[in-house]
């Protein structure tokens, strides 16, 4: 699957980083501002350098970019990135949107008794009347 030039790869690192609620909180509390490595470390009772991990794989999934201040490395959300996630998975909704249309389309066309015009109300096999 393609979106708008998301590869599967780049949808699949997109929707690994939403998989953690770690990384889905840091991506809420860095919508409100950019916020530090170090001040995000705060929050969690993770060692920094798990923190440090949890950026980075948001960063690769394109949900935030990092830019170095003095000595801190500020933490922004890409407000596109979510507009992204959201094209991803509008595009498997209407992919499965036609694929139950499509068998809502042959059951319909099987049709049953009722809309062959055969009488339903007798059941019993193999005898013709």
């Amino acid at each position: 699957m393609v979106v708008d030039g998301l590869t599967d790869e780049s949808v699949d690192r997109l929707f690994h980083a939403l998989a953690d609620a770690t990384r889905r909180d840091i991506l809420r509390r860095c919508v409100r501002g950019e916020l530090s490595v170090s001040r995000l470390a705060e929050a969690y009772p993770m060692s920094f350098a798990a923190v440090q991990k949890h950026v980075t794989v948001l960063e690769r999934a394109g949900l935030v970019t990092k830019q170095r201040r003095g000595r801190e490395q500020l933490v922004r959300t890409d407000p596109d990135a979510v507009g992204r996630a959201r094209q991803a998975l509008d595009e498997l909704e209407n992919a499965w949107r036609a694929r139950v249309d499509r068998m809502s389309g042959l059951l319909a066309d099987e049709g049953g008794p009722e809309e062959d015009g055969r009488d339903s109300g007798d059941t019993r096999k193999g005898q013709d009347r």
